[in-house]
């Protein structure tokens, strides 16, 4: 059920990146756009004709592979190997002047490591770093705030990352909470184990099993059809890394170029197999839920003008970007609430988006969503979700972001595109991206 993802993400664009703010500026409140371009990799057309305004762009992807937890490829990989900046080339943050890195990172001690991370891919110590932990946006949050930094003036050019290693972190482990927290209702939902949440939304919302199932398929099926086509071949960055064998006590060399949670053979029987994973008498199945996984993937953004004095061709302009609170019993609700915020923002409507990329966590929150909102099949996760691909918390966000710009890249036409998804203790996040066309 674990998965390891090295993915190329694309890049986003905001105006500033290393001196740090000297100012509180919301990130958004202002809706000044922050464009992306390809900074490594495959080449992209410049997208330097249409009218977008200056602001935050996304250049190019750097992810890698999602490997599952414990028996996949990158399961004794520390989180430095997959998200090192290998294919920046020419265009490596140190080039800009006045730059910014964040990392998405939820684990414990996730600074230090993330330090070393940067460091280590070649990053100079004169580019100042932070983390973020929002949880499953981590990712996301990190695209935000570092084209927030880039919309207040504070830098030109940073790079958003996000870092998960599942398979070596302590999951489900809160570690010391306060007996005081567990004397408030509200608070005590917060500890509510994901699994249980997810049927939560379900026995509350009358989302069935066969229901939950059905959605499962259609995710792996999409994921199996767009890797059978290469929709991901520009996307992954293939990571060789040594992985060791218990049993044996031996170590082998091997590389990972592709998700390992990918199942082609996925059939409506067989999921109808599948025991409750966390109640008796439950939905909820390790087939209808995302996949636990290793991963890892780099954004850079930056503001247009910097962009093209770089010569980095623009993949796509950040519009907006929202969170909100829903009750932490029912956290998985949250895309439904966040997504209509997020496109206010942006002056548009559900009709007007072209694809939709929400987090599948759970198969019963993702249904809920898409039932809520209205959103058709066909414009929902057309290259198959976290089911499929796995869900590396740290990760996803970012990994969201690239497939999402990519996909709307080969469709050759201006579009727009929504990442969203549910988070732990009671969230949800959203962000509008625009692809301005060939």
């Amino acid at each position: 059920m674990a998965k390891a993802r090295f993915r190329e993400r694309p890049f986003l664009i905001s105006r500033s990146l290393f001196p740090l703010p000297r100012t509180q500026i919301d990130p958004h409140e202002q809706q000044r756009d922050v464009e992306a371009a390809g900074c490594a990799g495959p080449p992209y057309r410049p997208a330097r004709d249409q009218p977008c305004a200056a602001g935050r762009a996304v250049l190019q992807r750097l992810p890698a592979a999602f490997s599952r937890r414990s028996s996949g490829g990158a399961r004794t990989t520390h989180g430095h190997r997959p998200s090192k900046p290998r294919r920046l080339q020419g265009h490596h943050p140190r080039r800009a002047s006045g730059s910014r890195h964040e990392c998405g990172s939820p684990g414990r001690e996730a600074e230090p490591r993330t330090a070393g991370r940067h460091l280590r891919g070649g990053i100079p110590e004169t580019v100042p770093l932070s983390t973020v932990n929002r949880q499953c946006s981590s990712g996301l949050q990190a695209v935000a705030n570092i084209a927030g930094g880039i919309r207040n003036g504070s830098y030109g050019i940073g790079m958003a990352c996000g870092v998960e290693s599942m398979s070596l972190a302590e999951i489900g482990k809160p570690g010391n909470i306060t007996s005081r927290l567990l004397e408030n209702e509200k608070a005590r939902d917060c500890l509510i184990p994901m699994g249980i949440t997810s049927e939560k939304v379900a026995e509350r919302f009358g989302i069935s099993r066969e229901k939950q199932d059905t959605f499962a398929l259609a995710s792996q099926q999409k994921a199996a059809r767009a890797r059978s086509r290469g929709c991901f071949r520009d996307e992954i960055v293939s990571v060789t890394t040594t992985i060791l064998d218990d049993t044996k006590g031996t170590k082998k060399r091997i590389t990972v170029s592709q998700d390992e949670g990918i199942r082609p053979d996925t059939t409506m029987e067989g999921l109808s197999k599948l025991k409750p994973a966390f109640k008796n008498g439950g939905s909820t199945t390790a087939g209808n839920a995302s996949q636990v996984s290793d991963g890892a993937a780099a954004i850079p953004l930056a503001q247009r003008s910097k962009a093209e004095e770089l010569g980095l061709p623009i993949l796509g302009v950040l519009r907006s970007y929202a969170v909100v609170g829903v009750p932490p019993d029912i956290r998985g609700i949250g895309p439904a609430y966040a997504i209509p915020v997020a496109l206010q923002k942006s002056g548009l409507t559900v009709n007007d988006v072209d694809i939709f990329e929400i987090n599948e966590a759970f198969a019963s929150q993702a249904v809920y969503c898409v039932e809520k909102l209205g959103i058709p099949p066909e414009k929902l996760n057309p290259l198959g979700g976290a089911v499929a691909l796995g869900h590396p918390l740290g990760c996803t966000g970012a990994r969201q972001v690239i497939t999402l710009l990519n996909e709307l890249k080969r469709r050759r036409k201006r579009a727009y595109g929504v990442v969203s998804m549910c988070i732990g203790t009671g969230m949800g996040a959203a962000a509008v991206f625009e692809y301005p066309g060939n």
